[in-house]
């Protein structure tokens, strides 16, 4: 079981610095096809800075941080049990490249099902630029078999 001390623990901030070749490469591995998201007379001639960060972009670069593996090691899960349960997205501002992301997260609670068979971690995240401006709350629900 996992033990339900963690509630309310602040995980380490990630830092996501957004360049317009990790935005495009993105866009395209998730099918976006709005140029928007990819060129950038497009993305400025629809008020934009910069390239936009797709919607879900900011869940996968926490993934790619370290963020992720970093929480199933403090709560001792082995990743072969975890399932995605699910996600949300509140967005406040866009991120644009050349923006500069931190992204802040913590354990928000700890449950079980089916006497135990399953746990559920929730996390939430605040995602904040260089300016200190809010960009997106996220929520997530990590699944683990036992």
């Amino acid at each position: 079981m996992i033990d339900t001390q963690w509630i309310g623990h602040a995980l380490p901030s990630s830092e996501l610095s957004l360049d317009r070749s990790r935005l495009r490469f993105f866009a395209k591995a998730i099918g976006e096809n709005n140029a928007v998201y990819t060129d950038l007379e497009a993305a400025r001639a629809a008020g934009y800075p910069d390239l936009p960060a797709p919607p879900t972009f900011l869940f996968a670069a926490e993934m790619d941080s370290g963020a992720s593996d970093l929480l199933l090691q403090t709560l001792n899960i082995p990743i072969a049990r975890i399932l995605h349960g699910e996600q949300s997205f509140c967005y406040h501002r866009s991120a644009c490249a050349g923006d500069r992301i931190t992204v802040q997260s913590r354990i928000d609670d700890i449950y079980s099902k089916k006497n135990g068979a399953l746990e559920f971690v929730v996390k939430s995240s605040r995602a904040v630029n260089q300016d200190n401006e809010l960009v997106a709350e996220m929520r997530s629900v990590i699944v683990v078999r036992n």
